[in-house]
């Protein structure tokens, strides 16, 4: 049975945004499945993304453009007469947003703002999720978050988030746009191309004979959330949004609420690998919150979400995709 709501999704024109990302590609995957009429700002050709690997690419609209385009957005929303958008488009790299801030910036910031505009704009659109993220709450004290934590970011990733977060939640306030926003942890899965990261990196590294690397030294705490998951929350709050417009300008964490170190996460790794590598600790990180994790309570008690896989069953599916990957001769 699936786990979302036919007849809601059956034909609706959606939206979504960052559809070449990690979460972009899987979410497709399910509109398409749910039976949504999908189309996808692409901005860059990535050739390699889950969506176009799939061939999810060939059954969407797609809309070559860059997300802080608001004149092509509101051409967008109002040629293919969307009611739905999945704003997920982002610069995601915390490194790469250390070393440019500026276009982070443009991409978190004023795109979000760009895409809330065009919206408000388009009067068919009548649900708008935004991803945000637990680096929306910044180096906060009280752990685990909740939606109450106060949005305090500092470093350039962080600030983007927060500032998209708080972006959203004014156009809510103020204009009644009938916007939500997900903050949820660090996402991992199958189609993550970002070998920096730890998830596919660690991966990488075993398929290859090569000891993983991590970059900070490893006890850096966060919390882990598996793609699929990520999709289906997406999923689960627009159809909720669509009965309830009492949710509009909600934040809602999603979390399996399992906290882990780094290091710990890729000794979980290794040890689903059966590999006996050890990692090479590099402590090269810097302007990283030591601990974050999420308290997801509100998300079970008034959308009664649940994750669809454990930890150890989302590294699984994971570690199957990455070896499939890995085995095709085109990969370098």
């Amino acid at each position: 049975m699936a786990d979302w709501n036919a007849e809601f999704w059956r034909d609706r024109p959606t939206l979504v945004t960052g559809a070449t990302g990690l979460v972009g590609g899987w979410l497709v995957k399910r509109l398409l499945a749910a039976g949504a009429d999908v189309t996808c700002l692409v901005r860059d050709w990535v050739p390699r993304c889950e969506l176009s690997a799939n061939g999810d690419l060939e059954r969407v609209n797609v809309v070559r453009g860059d997300v802080c385009d608001q004149a092509l957005l509101e051409r967008m929303f109002g040629e293919h007469e969307t009611k739905t958008v999945i704003h997920l488009a982002a610069q995601t790299i915390v490194g790469v947003a250390n070393r440019n801030p500026v276009s982070t910036f443009e991409t978190n910031i004023a795109g979000t703002w760009r895409l809330l505009e065009a919206c408000r704009r388009s009067p068919r659109v009548e649900q708008i999720v935004v991803a945000s993220s637990d680096k929306a709450y910044g180096e906060a004290a009280q752990l685990p978050y909740d939606e109450e934590t106060p949005l305090i970011g500092r470093h350039p990733y962080d600030v983007s988030k927060s500032c998209g977060d708080l972006l959203t939640q004014s156009y809510a306030a103020t204009y009644k746009s009938p916007a939500v926003i997900t903050r949820c942890g660090n996402f991992y899965g199958g189609g993550d191309l970002n070998w920096s990261r730890i998830v596919p990196g660690t991966v990488r590294s075993v398929v290859r004979g090569d000891r993983p690397v991590i970059r900070s030294d490893g006890s850096f705490v966060r919390d882990y959330f598996y793609v699929e998951d990520g999709a289906a929350a997406y999923m689960l709050l627009a159809e909720q949004l669509g009965e309830r417009p009492e949710l509009r300008g909600h934040a809602f964490n999603f979390s399996n609420e399992i906290q882990l170190t780094v290091l710990e996460l890729v000794e979980r790794i290794l040890t689903q690998m059966k590999s006996d590598l050890k990692p090479e600790v590099r402590n090269e990180a810097s302007h990283e919150i030591p601990k974050q994790y999420l308290n997801a309570e509100k998300a079970r008690r008034m959308l009664n979400w649940r994750p669809l896989f454990s930890l150890d069953q989302g590294l699984a599916a994971t570690i199957q995709w990455y070896k499939h990957y890995l085995q095709t001769p085109t990969v370098d």
